[in-house]
C-alpha cells in the first residue's frame, strides 16, 4: 500500500479585516508533500509562504480548507502532530543564556524526550552540525552560521519526519551556505522530508526534488525545477550590459528572435537560438554580455514581475 503524504493541504484560505478592508493571504492553496523529498515554497515578499507554514503548524487557523500534517488534523490535532515535526524559522530563536548543549537539552524536554535518551543523541547531532568543538560555548560565541548550524541541530532532536525550514541560509556566507545544503541533502538521503522557503533560486534549484510558486498567495505554478524551466522559459538567456545596451535592446535587440526585457541597465534576452543574438552584439560596441542556460530565477521573475516587493 502506497504511503499517504506527510503533509496534504487543500483549498487553503486565510484573510486577515473585514469588507473592503479584507487583505486575501492565502487563496485557495493546494499542495503535497511526499515522504522522503525535499519540496520548496517559493514566492515574492508578501505571497504568503509563512503564513502557509504558520496554518500548516496549526498556529495559524485557517478560514477554510483541510491540512493533515503527519496523519493529523490541523489545527485540531497539531498539537500531536508537531512531535513529528522539526522547525526553522527564519530568525534565530537560541536561547542565550544556555550553552550549545543546553539548548539542545532544554529543547528536547518540550517533546516528552527523557534527558537519557537527549543526551544519547547530542553528540551525533553536534557532529552533524559540525559543532562538537562549541557544545560548551555559549550562543554569543558562535558565528551567524554556527547558530543556523545548531538550529538545524535543534530542530532534529526529537527525530522530526517533516522538517519545516524558512529561509534557513539567509545571511549566511558562500560556504556556510554550502555546508547548509551539504546537511538538507544529506536528510533527504536519510528518508527526511523538507518542506523549504528560499528567496535563493539557486538553493531551490539544487535542494528541491518539487516546488510551487505562490504569488498574493495563489499557486500559479508546481513542479520540479527542470520541468519548470522547460514549461516557462526559453532555453537560453543574453544578458547585455555596458553603455551600449540599453539603445542596442532598443532597436538592434528587438529585430532578433528573442523575448528582451530590460531591466535597469541591464537587456536580458530569452531566446531558444542565441546565435544570431550574439553575432549582433560581437559588432556592437560599448556592451559587454553573458550567455547562459535559463534557470529557475528567470522562471520566477517571468512568472511574478521584477518589481521589488515590501
Amino acid at each position: 500500500m502506497q504511503q499517504a503524504d506527510i503533509l496534504s493541504v487543500e483549498n487553503l484560505h486565510k484573510s486577515y479585516g473585514k469588507g473592503n478592508l479584507k487583505n486575501v493571504v492565502v487563496d485557495k492553496l493546494s499542495f503535497s508533500l511526499q515522504r522522503g523529498e525535499c519540496y520548496g515554497l517559493l514566492g515574492p515578499n508578501g505571497a504568503g509562504k509563512t503564513t502557509t507554514l504558520r496554518l500548516c503548524l496549526g498556529l495559524t487557523a485557517p478560514d477554510s480548507g483541510r491540512i493533515t500534517l503527519a496523519g493529523h488534523s490541523i489545527p485540531s490535532h497539531a498539537r500531536q502532530a508537531r512531535l513529528r515535526v522539526g522547525v526553522v524559522p527564519q530568525a534565530d530563536n537560541l536561547d542565550p543564556d544556555f550553552t550549545v548543549t543546553e539548548n539542545l537539552l532544554v529543547f528536547g524536554r518540550y517533546f516528552g524526550i527523557s534527558d537519557a535518551v537527549i543526551t544519547a543523541r547530542i553528540p551525533a547531532l553536534l557532529e552533524f552540525a559540525n559543532l562538537t568543538t562549541k557544545k560548551d560555548a555559549g550562543i554569543a560565541e558562535l558565528s551567524g552560521g554556527m547558530k543556523r548550524r545548531l538550529m538545524l541541530a535543534r530542530a532534529l532532536v526529537n527525530d522530526p519526519d517533516l522538517i519545516f525550514m524558512d529561509e534557513p541560509t539567509t545571511g549566511l556566507d558562500p560556504q556556510a551556505r554550502h555546508m547548509i545544503w551539504e546537511r538538507l541533502k544529506t536528510l533527504v538521503s536519510q528518508g527526511k522530508t523538507i518542506l523549504l522557503t528560499t528567496h535563493f533560486m539557486d538553493e531551490a534549484e539544487r535542494l528541491s526534488d518539487r516546488l510551487a510558486v505562490i504569488d498574493h498567495g495563489k499557486m500559479i505554478a508546481q513542479g520540479s525545477p527542470r520541468s519548470l524551466i522547460a514549461r516557462h522559459i526559453e532555453a537560453e538567456v543574453v544578458e547585455v550590459y555596458g553603455d551600449g545596451a540599453r539603445p542596442w535592446g532598443d532597436c538592434l535587440g528587438r529585430q532578433q528572435s528573442a523575448r528582451i526585457e530590460i531591466s535597469g541597465e541591464t537587456v536580458f534576452c530569452y531566446t531558444n537560438d542565441a546565435q544570431q543574438l550574439l553575432e549582433s552584439l560581437h559588432a556592437t560596441a560599448d556592451v559587454r554580455f553573458v550567455h547562459r542556460p535559463a534557470n529557475l530565477e528567470d522562471v520566477f521573475l517571468k512568472l511574478t514581475g521584477r518589481e521589488i516587493r515590501d
